[in-house]
């Protein structure tokens, strides 16, 4: 491959990556539903391209499982079973807790004292009308938790959960107040200044499983199936 095709290729590849990021943001923030349709037409005169770069897209989010691709319909976005729901909290779980274990063995004081203030700075936004919710605060402290971790096999897998974590966030999100979000996440901190790895892991896993017990208490759900997925 000569470097006019190769960088055609590479341009190609990163207008796709952009178009998939487009589409998932669009779904994060409700312009496009779970069992909403996906119109390439529609979509390309959005965006001012083709239909091809759409397609090479459309393909990748069919390969995450984001969409499926309908005969004589189209591309048509995922709805979350409950299922998908506890299968998605019971792996953060299992994830989060090896997390904070290594992040208990690698955080330093400098660390702590920077999720205390970060934490301290949440907090003051409790006063401030302007702001409506904090989750993407709370979403912080998780990743900095994995950074902390040192793993980056469990880093490249909150990549991968990153998606189907900020759609399940935004159903329960919506409903959770800032001071629930304060309270929820003080004791992630506090179990890392304690230095202890078992203990930290108990608070995660519990962490996760009430965060999962919140969407089963106020998402949109089928009893029935809920009670066939009992918490690990």
């Amino acid at each position: 491959m000569n470097e006019t095709n190769r960088a055609a290729t590479t341009n190609k590849q990163n207008l796709s990556a952009d178009i998939v990021k487009f589409i998932k943001q669009k779904i994060i923030v409700g312009e496009l539903d779970p069992g909403d349709r996906i119109v390439e037409t529609t979509l390309a005169r959005e965006l001012g391209v083709s239909q091809t770069p759409i397609r090479e897209a459309i393909r990748q989010l069919a390969g995450e499982g984001i969409v499926t691709l309908v005969p004589k319909k189209g591309p048509v976005i995922n709805t979350l079973s409950e299922r998908d729901v506890f299968e998605h909290y019971s792996f953060r779980s299992v994830l989060e807790g090896m997390a904070i274990r290594l992040a208990v063995q690698n955080a330093s004081n400098k660390d702590i004292k920077h999720l205390e203030q970060f934490y301290e700075d949440m907090k003051k936004k409790l006063d401030d009308d302007t702001i409506e919710s904090l989750q993407q605060d709370s979403g912080y402290i998780h990743h900095y938790i994995y950074m902390l971790s040192k793993h980056s096999v469990l880093v490249s897998m909150l990549h991968i959960i990153s998606f189907r974590n900020q759609l399940v966030n935004r159903i329960v999100g919506r409903k959770f107040s800032k001071e629930k979000e304060v309270s929820e996440h003080g004791e992630l901190i506090e179990a890392l200044k304690q230095g202890d790895p078992d203990h930290a892991e108990k608070v995660m896993r519990e962490h996760i499983r009430r965060a999962y017990k919140d969407y089963m208490d106020i998402g949109p759900v089928n009893r029935l199936e809920l009670a066939q997925n009992e918490w690990i």
